[in-house]
């Protein structure tokens, strides 16, 4: 039976969506930090290093400890080998690139989303002696019983986006207006 009740909890859970929602969010942001994981090694990088004398990022290192004696690597693989202690520094640069590249990106992720969602209508409010949440059209607080004024329903506001394309559209129709009149002439 309990395994049963186990079963129902765990359909319930992915049928919920956010499970799904998370799947997709992790897929996608292995995804993306891949693509920028290359923007920044095959793309930013390289120039960058070309800038500052022909330096590949990747290959920049200190040799901490081991390792041969007076040698010189050219790669972290060379030196690696060799069994000494690297400082990979290049590489740890390439990282902080990659993070803030992807962090601007999420940053402007939300942004639109933020922009594009439309702003739902507030219809409860805190109750100012109990802090509970009420009713803004309540008289008097269902948890404390204190009187209350009562407040109007702030209607449902539209999205950034969507006041955009109406005073875009009102515009539209005011030169479609006009157009046809010159055209008529």
């Amino acid at each position: 039976m309990a395994k049963n009740n186990l079963l129902k909890e765990f359909r319930a859970f992915i049928e919920r969506g956010s499970a799904i929602d998370m799947a997709v969010g992790i897929i996608v942001g292995s995804v993306m930090t891949s693509m920028v994981n290359s923007l920044v090694k095959d793309v930013i990088m390289p120039p960058i290093g070309m800038v500052l004398g022909n330096i590949d990022f990747s290959q920049f290192f200190i040799v901490l400890s081991g390792g041969t004696p007076g040698a010189h690597y050219n790669t972290v693989a060379e030196a690696q080998a060799a069994g000494a202690a690297t400082m990979n520094i290049g590489l740890f640069l390439n990282t902080v690139v990659s993070f803030i590249i992807t962090m601007f990106v999420v940053f402007m992720v939300v942004k639109i989303m933020n922009k594009i969602r439309t702003k739902k209508a507030i219809d409860t409010r805190v109750c100012p002696y109990c802090k509970s949440n009420i009713n803004v059209e309540a008289t008097k607080c269902p948890n404390c019983c204190s009187d209350v004024k009562p407040e109007k329903i702030i209607p449902e506001q539209p999205s950034d986006l969507q006041k955009s394309l109406k005073k875009i559209t009102k515009i539209a129709k005011k030169k479609v207006k006009k157009i046809t009149k010159i055209s008529k002439r």
